[in-house]
């Protein structure tokens, strides 16, 4: 991520076929699954019973799915809807391999289309797809999401207060 252009930039700033590497990477801390849970009413034992997880396939615990749905989609709010006017679609969210206690997630989006909008000259959409790896570079969730982004930063916009 380049620090100038953190939650400023706009339709120009991105090209088909540009990657992004986003930062910071997370380790998935215990205390994090249990507040996902509490917080979302997920009481699947799987989550948060260690004697009952033995018993699955994994033999411990998983963290929960929507959990790594959005810290993997909140890495790269910097890089890429950090200045939005709005996320118009998420689509095909695969959760590839699984994610345990411990493991240190990181994200990489990679741009697919970019167009101007038909109908408002001073926006566009981005059409990307985000992949989530765990510290051994397993693909553990991707999934693709349209953007509604301005061709120009009003100029009352203050990035620096982030």
């Amino acid at each position: 991520m380049s620090a100038n252009l953190a939650y400023t930039r706009t339709l120009e700033h991105f090209k088909t076929g540009q990657v992004f590497h986003h930062l910071p990477h997370k380790t998935v801390m215990e205390s994090d699954n249990n507040l996902f849970c509490l917080l979302t009413m997920c009481h699947h034992p799987i989550h948060s019973d260690i004697e009952f997880a033995r018993q699955s396939q994994h033999g411990k615990p998983l963290v929960v799915g929507t959990y790594v749905f959005s810290l993997i989609a909140a890495m790269t709010v910097p890089d890429i809807s950090g200045a939005a006017i709005a996320n118009l679609e998420y689509e095909k969210i695969e959760h590839n391999g699984p994610v345990f206690i411990g493991d240190t997630l990181r994200a990489e989006t990679e741009v697919l289309d970019v167009r101007p909008s038909k109908s408002k000259p001073d926006r566009g959409i981005i059409y990307v797809e985000t992949r989530g790896y765990n510290q051994r570079n397993e693909l553990v969730l991707t999934f693709r999401r349209r953007v509604l982004i301005r061709t120009e930063m009003p100029e009352s916009y203050r990035p620096d207060a982030y």
